[in-house]
């Protein structure tokens, strides 16, 4: 099952306050950008947070789940936090600071 945009819409303006935050279609799911970090898969309608020591302290007792076969394990963010969009955004601003900045890609070759 892939995930409805209005999963993904939700999720973007619950984040308003935290930041640049986007979602960006990949393969009928969702990856979820914070000031150009990939923070989070949206996968299934089901939002998996990439692992930070960060996250851990504010969410306290994680879920940790595959967003799809092969996949690291990520924090499986339960819907109920989606609804607090001040602790949610705290924890996807977190979260975001905690990554490292992408490599800047490679230009193609022509």
């Amino acid at each position: 099952m892939a995930t409805r945009q209005s999963t993904a819409d939700y999720i973007v303006d619950q984040l308003a306050g935290a930041g640049d935050v986007r979602a960006s279609k990949m393969f009928g799911e969702y990856g979820l950008y914070c000031d150009g970090k990939v923070v989070a898969l949206i996968c299934d309608d089901r939002l998996f947070l990439k692992p930070t020591d960060a996250g851990r302290s504010l969410i306290g007792e994680v879920t940790e789940g595959l967003a799809y076969p092969g996949a690291k394990p990520s924090f499986v963010i339960d819907e109920s936090l989606w609804d607090d969009a001040d602790l949610f955004g705290r924890l996807v601003r977190a979260t975001a600071t905690e990554l490292p900045v992408p490599k800047p890609k490679k230009p193609k070759a022509q």
